[in-house]
């Protein structure tokens, strides 16, 4: 069902190569369809979210109800059990803790000369969150988006979610009641991205979009990339699992499991020095499978984009881990602390056999919001700083203002740009 490879062997490299090859990238036929969408929302505004709305979702939707109401995103609230709100509130809890810890401040120095300079930072005035609905709903995403721009000091977060067939789920609607959104909107799709990037009388316009989507939602935030600020293009879910002979074979299947089951794109690699130990986890996959709800999805991600690597060692294992900067990392080994400052790509390291990835995805307190398809090779989590900005802050005064002018002057200069340079030297001279 799932691929071996070894790295003793003369086409690894190749194989791995392949393995990696992205395959989220959009067709012609998507981009023409979201460039289609995106323009006819920014000539007919609410008119064409309206009709694009109620073709997509099948939905007979009049442009007032749209909106979610406060008063129903409390109901939903109310109707979720006990449990759930509970669970949702302390997923909450952890999640807000964590990210106060990433808050910026406003920083200033004064140099020898006596020059102040620093930063201020500022929150973003409006964010769009997009939420996806219908069959996927996930009421832990509105967390980890909406959380951290509150922490950031966002004053508006704007909210959309798909809506299908005028199926609303609670639970999502629960979490956004929990997490603070200022506004719901009941859309999806490219038609949403275009309506939050350029606004519409109904729809504010935000000033970044945030969340993840399908592959048209995904088109559509790269389509309206400058015109807004977004996050990142997500592409399928990924796990890397390093592990030696300690770790629990059952464990480590079930893990993989849980990036499978996300859907059919999904990858789970493990990589072990250990060949004994990987046979293990193939009977665990094998004993495992049929207990899962989602059998057939799990089957094909394993059995399309996912593979069991023997390595020579665990420093090998780490080397390979640099190459594919996975989404998800696990060290299912007796000493991860040791390997922590090899590793150099990795969107969230989950440390030890109790640190599973399926708790990142929930309450630990990290965003799940990642790098995926090889980007955290330079691309980090969603945090607070990514909901805020900053001001470079440059006071001369004219007794502080010669040392640096003169070194103005001469580069500007040197760039035949005397305009620069006199704009330097009427400050030096000016005493």
């Amino acid at each position: 069902m799932i691929k071996h490879l070894d790295s003793s062997s003369e086409d690894f490299k190749k194989s791995l190569k392949s393995l990696l090859s992205s395959t989220d990238e959009p067709d012609q036929a998507i981009v023409e369809t979201v460039s289609k969408v995106i323009a006819d929302i920014r000539s007919r505004g609410d008119a064409a979210l309206l009709e694009y709305t109620n073709q997509f979702d099948r939905r007979s939707a009049t442009l007032a109800s749209l909106e979610i109401s406060k008063d129903e995103l409390d109901a939903a609230l109310n109707r979720v059990s006990d449990k759930l709100r509970q669970s949702l509130e302390h997923a909450a809890q952890r999640v807000r803790e964590f990210h106060e810890k990433q808050k910026q401040t406003t920083w200033t120095y004064e140099d020898a000369e006596g020059n102040m300079l620093g930063q201020k930072i500022t929150a973003l005035d409006r964010v769009g969150v997009y939420v996806p609905g219908g069959k996927a709903a996930y009421p832990s995403s509105v967390l980890m988006n909406v959380i951290p721009a509150h922490v950031a000091g966002v004053e508006e977060i704007i909210m959309v979610v798909p809506t299908p067939d005028d199926v609303r789920n609670d639970l999502v609607l629960a979490a956004a009641a929990i997490a603070g959104v200022t506004r719901v909107f009941s859309i999806g799709g490219a038609q949403a991205v275009a309506a939050l990037a350029y606004g519409t009388e109904l729809v504010p316009k935000v000033d970044k979009i945030v969340g993840p989507g399908n592959i048209y939602v995904a088109t559509a935030k790269r389509e309206v990339f400058g015109v807004v600020g977004i996050d990142m293009i997500a592409g399928p879910s990924e796990v890397v699992i390093v592990a030696d002979n300690s770790a629990n074979s059952d464990w480590v299947a079930m893990d993989m499991f849980a990036q499978a089951e996300h859907d059919e794109q999904a990858s789970a690699i493990l990589i072990s020095p250990d060949a004994d130990f990987i046979s293990q986890v193939e009977k665990s996959i094998e004993k495992l499978l049929p207990e899962m709800e989602r059998a057939e999805i799990i089957k094909v991600a394993l059995s399309n984009n996912s593979a069991m690597i023997k390595v020579n060692d665990i420093k090998q294992a780490i080397d390979i881990v640099n190459i594919i900067a996975p989404e998800h990392l696990e060290l299912a080994v007796a000493d991860p602390d040791s390997l922590l400052n090899d590793i150099r790509h990795a969107g969230a390291i989950f440390m030890g056999h109790y640190s599973a990835e399926s708790l990142g995805d929930y309450c630990a307190g990290p965003n799940h919001v990642l790098p995926t398809a090889r980007t955290a090779r330079f691309s980090s989590p969603l945090g607070v700083y990514d909901f805020q900005k900053q001001s470079s802050l440059i006071k001369c005064t004219s007794n502080s203002v010669t040392n640096i002018a003169n070194t103005a002057s001469a580069l500007a200069h040197g760039e035949s740009l005397t305009a620069h340079a006199r704009s330097a030297e009427y400050r030096r001279d000016s005493k």
